[in-house]
């Protein structure tokens, strides 16, 4: 039986009807918009101020991007938290970040807690919980971030009356400490002094004396660059061996100090003169110590007859202790004397003297 153009027709589109609808399913149901529970939260003590920070989310709990961000609550307990039902304070709404390029930082959120006197104890064990909920428009979050401890030990006042000034061995560094408290046992402190290039936020540790008795400390930092202006400051740092936890204290105002090089390396020592044997031009050699500084450049060499000024004999610097004068004639003495020169030009007093007769 042959069958009519339109019978044909619907036999040949069929399977691609059934094809075209077998691709279609239910819809997707509406994001929740839940901003992604942050997995960073750090926090940092300094005195009795906990700084917490962590990335704002930029995605849903469905991976979505979010559309909305509000505030974020803080919670904080003595033990691990479970929920966050009764917030120590919020964040203002943020505004929603924008995915940055990869070389840039991610947007982040931070807030400053304050630990209360009654709350800081130096029992063994005793730290604070953090974690925080990041909320949409709506108010509703996706759970707890990871969750952080902080110590509750106390911490001590800044040393007093610290000072940072600039001396030809170093940067000399001196405090007036406080009394120790009678420190529960396995809790100790100690002073620690920082030094930062100025417009750096990068410090670096040049001094750590422990807390005692003795109220007036000192050291000095020789491990600095001259010519650049430094920033010291100091604080007194509560160590706790078990667990092991250590809390940074108050800093002290800051000192700066422009490491200025006008100060003269070493008189060379040692000076001796010797005349050249008979049957040769005649010249008298030089010897001495050789000087130590590090930043030693090299030495000037001065002579002078009796009764005259000294005058400088080298054009250029001269680089090892030793020199041989050769502008010398028969029948005359020769007092001699030598300084040392720094990479910035500063310059020493003159050696002792030595002289030599050239018969």
């Amino acid at each position: 039986m042959r069958c009519s153009a339109p019978k044909r027709w619907l036999l040949l589109c069929a399977p691609l009807i059934l094809t075209a609808c077998a691709t279609m399913g239910p819809p997707l149901p509406p994001s929740l918009d839940l901003p992604k529970a942050p997995s960073d939260l750090r926090a940092a003590r300094k005195g009795d101020r906990v700084t917490l920070t962590w990335t704002l989310p930029a995605l849903t709990t469905d991976r979505q991007t979010i559309r909305s961000l509000g505030p974020t609550l803080i919670c904080r307990g003595s033990g691990p938290l479970k929920d966050c039902e009764n917030p120590i304070g919020q964040t203002a709404s943020q505004a929603t970040p924008a995915a940055p390029p990869p070389s840039k930082q991610k947007p982040e959120g931070t807030y400053t807690d304050r630990l209360t006197e009654s709350m800081q104890t130096d029992a063994p064990g005793a730290f604070a919980t953090y974690a925080v909920v990041v909320l949409n428009k709506e108010g509703r979050g996706a759970g707890l971030s990871n969750q952080v401890e902080i110590s509750l030990a106390h911490t001590l006042p800044p040393p007093q009356d610290f000072q940072a000034r600039l001396t030809a061995q170093g940067i000399a560094l001196s405090w007036i400490g406080n009394a120790p408290p009678a420190a529960e046992p396995g809790v100790h402190y100690v002073y620690r002094v920082y030094r930062s290039v100025q417009g750096s936020e990068d410090r670096m540790l040049v001094a750590q004396m422990p807390v005692r008795e003795l109220q007036e400390f000192s050291t000095t930092d020789t491990t600095f660059e001259w010519e650049k202006t430094y920033e010291y400051r100091a604080e007194t740092v509560t160590v706790i061996d078990a667990p092991p936890a250590q809390v940074e204290g108050e800093d002290t105002p800051t000192v700066k100090v422009f490491a200025d090089d006008v100060f003269p390396p070493a008189v060379p020592t040692g000076l001796q003169a010797v005349f050249s044997g008979p049957g040769q031009k005649p010249f008298i050699d030089l010897i001495w110590a050789p000087v130590t500084d590090a930043d030693l450049a090299g030495y000037s060499v001065y002579r002078h007859e009796e009764g005259a000024a000294p005058v400088k004999l080298n054009r250029e610097l001269v680089r090892t202790p030793a020199y041989r004068d050769s502008s010398v004639e028969p029948g005359k003495r020769y007092w001699y004397s030598v300084s040392s020169v720094d990479l910035r030009g500063n310059e020493s007093a003159r050696s002792e003297e030595a002289n030599e007769a050239v018969p």
